[in-house]
């Protein structure tokens, strides 16, 4: 159970004095080999859009969610240097060497990798990584968490809203729009353990800094990749992904897509996430 990790998190945010020339422990946590739960990866796979993902490869973001709990502990332990409250998913990079099954064994390994300086505080990467049963590793990724505090840096909005392109640069073309509900983020939150308090209800995202409560970035990424499942080859492919500004809820989104290019933007024209999906290399 995530929950007491969660208020353990909690209690200890405020004692947080998050920089990054901190000490960090790049200890890796790991959990033993096993088979997603069938339960829970068809609930996951309908919220995010992949339908039914027992007759199909395994969802693309799906090992981050199992590397979800150790990723937990690390966040919330007594000597980790920022605080899990109002930690902010930045960006994620993922690796998949091949198409994994629903039905084959990972082992899954997670570790703190660094602290990095940013313009509005301090960030964290933290790495997971999937191994198949013969050792090798399939799937890997690489997430930014953005702790917002004070810096000597030059100022900006600690919440953006509207984050645009530069006016010379073609918008991609629209390809489908959502109307997100405004308890996605509950339910989301439900469905993989993350309920981080930013993306429950809008009274505990003003107390954080947000006008209302905000989407997960990966359910914003996981859902993106399900809508491009359509039309990608299963093969290795290589993700980045940007989360630019929040997604408020309720709200509308227009995705849109070209190549290998996706984002995420308001019908306005702000962008909420930019990504790529490429063979490795």
């Amino acid at each position: 159970m995530l929950a007491p990790q969660l208020l353990r998190g909690a209690l200890l945010s405020p004692l947080k004095r998050p920089r990054p020339d901190a000490p960090l422990d790049t200890t890796p946590r790991t959990l033993p080999a096993a088979r997603p739960d069938p339960r829970h990866l068809t609930r996951y796979s309908e919220l995010c859009g992949y339908g039914d993902a027992h007759n199909a490869a395994l969802p693309l973001t799906y090992p981050h969610i199992l590397g979800f709990p150790p990723a937990m502990r690390i966040m919330t332990a007594r000597d980790f240097p920022l605080p899990v409250l109002g930690l902010v998913h930045t960006s994620i990079e993922i690796t998949q060497e091949r198409p994994l099954s629903p039905t084959e064994e990972l082992e899954i390994g997670v570790h703190a990798a660094k602290l990095s300086p940013h313009r509005r505080g301090t960030e964290a990467t933290v790495v997971t990584e999937a191994r198949a049963s013969d050792g090798a590793v399939v799937w890997t990724s690489s997430s930014t968490y953005l702790a917002r505090h004070k810096t000597n840096r030059h100022k900006t909005s600690s919440t953006p809203s509207t984050v645009r392109p530069p006016a010379d640069t073609p918008p991609l073309p629209a390809r489908a729009e959502w109307q997100l509900p405004p308890d996605l983020g509950r339910r989301y939150g439900a469905a993989t353990g993350d309920r981080n308090p930013i993306h429950l209800y809008a009274l505990t995202a003003r107390a954080l800094g947000f006008p209302r409560a905000i989407a997960h970035g990966m359910w914003t990424v996981a859902r993106c990749l399900a809508e491009r499942r359509e039309h990608d080859t299963p093969g290795p492919v290589h993700v980045r992904a940007e989360f630019k500004a929040p997604v408020l809820l309720p709200g509308t989104v227009v995705y849109a897509a070209e190549g290998p290019a996706f984002e995420l933007r308001s019908p306005a024209g702000a962008v909420h996430l930019t990504g790529t999906a490429l063979p490795p290399g």
